[in-house]
C-alpha cells in the first residue's frame, strides 16, 4: 500500500516538474511562420526573408516566410491567417498599411475589432506621381493648372491602394480634375511613351531605367526619396494628404511582451543591416525600423486621413 502511494506520488511530482518545464518554455521552441499575404517577390516579401533568415539564425529554429495572396481580396486571407491564430508569436504577419487601417472598417468579421498590434513598421514603397520629360508642367501646382484647361490622363494600379486615393484626393484639394483614368498592370516607361497615360502613379523602381525621361513631380512617401531629391514629398505640398504605402510586422493583441521583444530585436537589426539598405539604394524605397509606440500612433494617425480622404473622394 505504501509503495502504491509512494509510486503515486512520484508520478504526480513528474507530472507537476513536466507542467512547469512547458511553461517555462523559451520562445522560441518550434517554427515560426511570417505571413507575407502577396505573391513572393516584391519589396515586403525581400525584406520579410531577411527578417525570416536573420531570426533562424538567431534563435536556431525554422522560420520561414509563407505567402498568402488573395487575388482580388486584397491581403485580408492572409491576414484572417494571423488573426486565427494562436497569440504566442508563431504566425507574424508582415501587413501593408491597407491590414491595421482598413481591414477591421470594412465588415471583415475575424478582422473586427481591431486585432493586431504593430511590432515595427520598417518599409515605405516608393511611390511617386510621374509624368513625361517634356510634358507642359514640372510640378504639381503647374499640373493642376494645365489640368483645369486640359484633360490629362492620369494611369495607377487600382484604386484601392493607398497612393491612387492620395493622387485623387490632391486633385479635388487643388481645385482640378483628371480627364481620365485607368487601372494598368504595368506603369512604367513605356507607358508615358505611348500616350497611355500622361501622369503615372507608381513605384520609382519601375522608371529608373529611364530616369531621364521622366518627371518626378512629388513622391508619395514619408520623407525624399534619395534618388530623387528634388521631389517634394506629398505632405509638404497637402499636410492633409501626409500618409504613405508602408509595411511593418503585426502580431495579434494578446501576444506577450517578451514574445514581441525577440521578434523586435532581429527585425530591427536586420532592416538597418547593409543588405537591407542596398534594397533601399536600389529601389529607391524607404527601409527604416519606426518602434511599436510609434508605429501605433502612425496606424492611428493614417485611420483619420484615410477616412478624410475617403470624405473627399465621396
Amino acid at each position: 500500500m505504501k509503495l502504491s502511494n509512494l509510486f503515486k506520488g512520484a508520478l504526480a511530482t513528474a507530472a507537476i516538474a513536466l507542467t512547469a518545464g512547458a511553461a517555462l518554455a523559451e520562445y522560441p521552441e518550434k517554427p515560426v511562420n511570417f505571413i507575407v499575404p502577396w505573391p513572393p517577390g516584391d519589396l515586403e516579401d525581400v525584406l520579410t526573408r531577411m527578417i525570416a533568415d536573420d531570426f533562424q539564425k538567431e534563435y536556431g529554429v525554422a522560420a520561414a516566410v509563407v505567402n498568402k495572396p488573395g487575388g482580388g481580396g486584397g491581403p485580408f486571407p492572409g491576414a484572417i491567417e494571423v488573426a486565427n491564430a494562436p497569440a504566442d508569436g508563431y504566425t507574424v504577419g508582415s501587413f501593408v498599411i491597407g491590414v491595421p487601417v482598413v481591414g477591421h472598417q470594412i465588415d471583415i468579421p475575424p478582422l473586427t475589432p481591431a486585432k493586431f498590434d504593430p511590432l515595427g513598421i520598417f518599409l515605405t514603397y516608393p511611390f511617386v506621381i510621374a509624368t513625361s520629360a517634356d510634358a507642359p508642367y514640372s510640378t504639381m501646382a503647374e499640373l493642376a493648372e494645365h489640368a483645369k484647361s486640359n484633360d490629362v490622363a492620369l494611369g495607377h494600379f487600382g484604386d484601392v491602394l493607398t497612393p491612387t486615393q492620395v493622387t485623387k484626393a490632391f486633385a479635388v484639394n487643388a481645385g482640378f480634375q483628371w480627364g481620365s483614368d485607368a487601372a494598368f498592370d504595368a506603369l512604367d516607361c513605356n507607358t508615358l511613351a505611348s500616350g497611355d497615360a500622361d501622369v503615372i502613379n507608381t513605384t520609382l523602381q519601375l522608371i529608373l531605367p529611364c530616369l531621364d525621361q521622366v518627371k518626378v513631380l512629388v513622391s508619395i512617401t514619408d520623407e525624399r526619396i534619395a534618388l530623387v531629391p528634388d521631389a517634394p514629398t506629398i505632405g509638404e505640398l497637402d499636410d492633409s494628404l501626409n500618409i504613405a504605402l508602408w509595411n511593418g510586422l503585426f502580431v495579434t493583441k494578446d501576444t506577450p511582451q517578451d514574445v514581441r521583444e525577440k521578434i523586435i530585436a532581429v527585425a530591427q537589426k536586420t532592416v538597418m543591416s547593409d543588405r537591407a539598405q542596398a534594397v533601399a539604394k536600389e529601389t529607391g524605397a524607404l527601409v527604416y525600423w519606426q518602434g511599436a509606440d510609434e508605429s501605433a500612433t502612425r496606424v492611428a494617425a493614417d485611420i483619420d486621413t484615410i477616412a478624410r480622404i475617403g470624405e473627399l473622394l465621396q
